[in-house]
């Protein structure tokens, strides 16, 4: 039995389930030439950065890349595609103050830790009472305050 040989194992790559190649717009709307002023065609194959997308993203072939590229450079350089498009992404706290969300959290159990021990219309009335707009005889008040203040000074 040493005279028999192993066959050699399949790699992972072989075992995987073949990938069906992607299709392109041009070729699914069969457009024979990528026009520059076709906007809506170009934004199939930009980001949403607005970088070309690559050939391996997008499904073409490489002489559709090189006509999708240069429409999509020709068009920029028309203003009818961004160069670059910002994307706002929310963070986490505010660096600039050094606080974070974690310290907000904190503060906002505090508070309802202070409604637990009370009835609804206890609760309602404080919340109420905390948030109720200042009338116009307590702008004036604040006003005149201020105003003794300045002249004594």
């Amino acid at each position: 039995m040493a005279g028999k040989k192993k066959q050699p194992r399949m790699s992972a790559k072989d075992l995987r389930k073949p990938r069906k190649k992607k299709v392109s717009p041009i070729v699914k709307d069969k457009i024979e030439y990528v026009d520059y002023k076709d906007v809506n065609l170009l934004r199939a194959f930009i980001s949403d950065r607005a970088k070309i997308r690559g050939q391996r993203v997008s499904g073409n072939n490489r002489q559709q890349q090189r006509e999708v590229a240069k429409a999509i450079k020709v068009a920029r350089e028309m203003a009818l595609i961004p160069y670059a498009q910002r994307v706002v992404t929310q963070r986490k706290g505010d660096r600039r103050r050094g606080r974070s969300d974690r310290d907000d959290a904190r503060y906002e159990d505090r508070d309802d830790a202070r409604y637990e021990d009370m009835t609804d219309d206890a609760q309602l009335e404080m919340q109420e009472h905390e948030y109720s707009e200042p009338s116009e005889t307590d702008d004036v008040a604040a006003v005149d305050d201020a105003m003794e203040e300045v002249t004594t000074e």
